[in-house]
């Protein structure tokens, strides 16, 4: 699975065909609908949570346990979704359906998407 890309104001940018605006994700080399070029274009960072797990497995020290690893759906299309991390709340206060945003972790030299409850 890809992790999508921020840009320099820390927005985060999903991959778009040119000519369909069909929301693609993961990116692939060519739109699947139309074989359409893609473009990379910020989202609004709003989205719901899917699915979700609680993992209580520790594997790396920096990272303590519980935590929530989820599919999101991203607000802009029906089906467009990502793996994150849900932050900010207990582990136990997420579930399906609700509504979370976008916040930026730096983690080393790399920001990484990951979202809270809206």
């Amino acid at each position: 699975m890809t992790t999508p890309a921020v840009d320099a104001d820390s927005q985060l940018l999903i991959h778009r065909c040119v000519d369909c605006r069909r929301w693609i994700h993961p990116e692939t080399e060519r739109c699947p609908e139309c074989a359409g070029e893609l473009k990379a274009e910020p989202v609004s960072g709003d989205a719901t949570v899917f699915t979700f797990t609680v993992n209580h497995h520790a594997f790396h020290p920096a990272v303590p346990v519980p935590y929530v690893i989820a599919i999101v759906e991203l607000a802009e299309q029906p089906d467009l979704r990502l793996v994150s991390n849900i932050v900010g709340c207990a582990p136990e206060e997420v579930t399906i359906g609700m509504p979370v945003r976008v916040l930026m972790e730096q983690r080393g030299d790399t920001l990484v998407p990951v979202f809270a409850r809206a």
